[in-house]
């Protein structure tokens, strides 16, 4: 069984329910829990132990929706293992508090690709089109876009109100005076 693929780590198809995915893992977690099988020998109570962490992962994931879209995403972009992998990873690294904040497994946002393939590029993309769509990012760029837009606005009012005030001349001509009256006055 490949443990990676959660659908089959709870023994369902893509196509199930939320609702069913539940039932799936409360069955399955009765099944392995460790206080089940804290009498049995050790082999026993660590294959049941490690089970019971795989089926609590995927119901991590699966039973999130935004978490098993992601996930439905990566995986049919995924092209083999090292990349489903590495989405399994990186959430578990959320489950213990030490993952990236921007997500998927290291520093600069973007999965690590062993070579150059189209699927690669998609996943990618697809990871810098979700960052530049993260709320931080979008009030970063909301707030740039204010200031912009309010330098911009001030200079032009003060534009307008020379010219209201001041017409026939330029603001430069008027500079060029006053320079010239000061140089006037110091001799």
């Amino acid at each position: 069984m490949d443990v990676r693929d959660h659908y089959k780590v709870l023994g369902l198809n893509r196509s199930a329910t939320k609702e069913e995915v539940k039932e799936a893992f409360r069955k399955l977690a009765k099944e392995f829990h460790p206080d089940k099988h804290s009498q049995s020998p050790k082999s026993v109570r660590d294959s049941a132990t490690l089970r019971f962490k795989q089926v609590s992962e995927a119901y991590e994931i699966l039973g999130d929706d935004c978490k098993r879209a992601d996930y439905n995403i990566r995986s049919r972009c995924a092209s083999g293992p090292s990349v489903n992998q590495h989405y399994y990873s990186s959430y578990n690294s959320y489950a213990n508090g030490s993952g990236p904040r921007y997500g998927y497994g290291s520093s600069s946002g973007f999965a690590s690709r062993s070579g150059s393939n189209v699927d690669g590029l998609f996943t990618n993309f697809h990871m810098l089109l979700r960052f530049l769509t993260t709320r931080a990012f979008l009030l970063n760029l909301a707030f740039a876009g204010v200031l912009v837009g309010g330098m911009f606005a001030i200079d032009t009012s003060g534009e307008a109100l020379w010219k209201m005030h001041n017409s026939g001349k330029s603001f430069e001509e008027a500079m060029e005076s006053i320079n010239k009256a000061k140089t006037h006055e110091d001799a």
